[in-house]
């Protein structure tokens, strides 16, 4: 509550206060007749008087007129005031999101802000990435724009939604809806605008993953079943499943991460064999598979396998090593 909302509520306490007391002192109202005649005195409404007043209680009658009609014209003020400002801040605040997404390239787009767009949300914004959400709750959006996170108002489903969130500038979108249905047309919508956008989507009903993928989704992906399969393989591998969480799920204090690596243009690594590039010997670094630009995937390289330009190294190894090799494959100083 605004510090005017306060202040007008104050006011009007204070006069009903003093008006309900005036009377009852000067006049000798009853405490109800008392009341009544503030109210209809403050209000103006002209019901006329509830006894014959003498000439204290005119006197008092217009004092109280002149401070309850300034009172209510204050009242009047601080709303307004408030209506307008919130609905200014909105729009201006709507102008500024939009502008700061229409600046946005290589985005990632998030259709759908429940348990599992926020936590796909909240990886991404970590790992560096800029993020765009679409949602259609306008709580979980005005949220979204108190937490500085880029945000659209609407339906995924909808081409204007997707236009909003500069779909064709996006480097990805991610379909997280809980409804299978909801998620078919969205990537068909966005497919439909981009052909090339790279899309994952959310699957929940057995038999939905192939309607996903016919429809155009690269990569389509069950919750629950990884979530079945991640339980069996802690209890038929508990090690082999602590050491995916110790890579994949890596803190500050558990800096081992696994990584996959573009090599850019201007790399100095570019033409030279993975012995010669000192990734093992000088960064502490394994490369654990080297996917080439045909899409060929080739698992544990031998050493003479030649770093070639828009190879994509999976390394795996300590963060702070891992951090060196993306400014040297990007061509970037260490």
């Amino acid at each position: 509550m605004t510090r005017s909302i306060k202040m007008a509520m104050a006011l009007v306490t204070g006069v009903l206060l003093f008006g309900t007391l005036g009377y009852r002192l000067l006049e000798n109202f009853g405490w109800l007749e008392a009341l009544y005649m503030t109210v209809i005195t403050v209000t103006t409404v002209g019901y006329g008087e509830v006894r014959p007043l003498g000439d204290v209680g005119r006197i008092f009658t217009m004092v109280l007129i002149g401070t309850g009609v300034g009172t209510i014209l204050y009242i009047l003020t601080a709303a307004t005031q408030f209506m307008v400002e919130g609905k200014l801040r909105e729009v201006l605040g709507r102008r500024s999101v939009e502008r700061a997404i229409g600046s946005l390239k290589g985005h990632y787009i998030i259709c759908g802000y429940g348990r599992i767009g926020a936590l796909v949300c909240e990886m991404l914004l970590d790992a560096g990435r800029q993020v765009v959400v679409i949602d259609s709750n306008e709580e979980v959006t005005r949220r979204l724009g108190a937490e500085n996170v880029h945000y659209v108002l609407g339906s995924a489903t909808e081409d204007e939604s997707l236009l909003a969130a500069g779909v064709e500038r996006a480097r990805g979108l991610v379909a997280t809806v809980s409804s299978d249905a909801d998620n078919v047309y969205i990537v068909l919508t966005a497919k439909d605008i981009r052909p090339d956008l790279f899309v994952i989507a959310r699957a929940t009903e057995p038999g939905s993953e192939r309607k996903l993928r016919h429809a155009g989704a690269d990569k389509v992906v069950s919750p629950y079943f990884i979530g079945a399969r991640r339980i069996a393989q802690t209890v038929i591998r508990p090690s082999v499943a602590d050491f995916i969480d110790l890579t994949f799920h890596s803190t500050l204090d558990q800096p081992l991460r696994m990584e996959e690596l573009t090599v850019g243009p201007g790399a100095e690594l570019a033409g030279t064999s993975l012995k010669d590039s000192g990734i093992r010997h000088k960064l502490d670094l394994i490369v654990l598979a080297v996917k080439k630009q045909d899409g060929s995937m080739r698992f544990n390289p031998p050493a003479d396998t030649v770093v070639e330009v828009g190879d994509t190294l999976i390394a795996m190894g300590p963060g702070s090593s891992m951090s060196k090799l993306t400014k040297a494959l990007a061509g970037q100083p260490a």
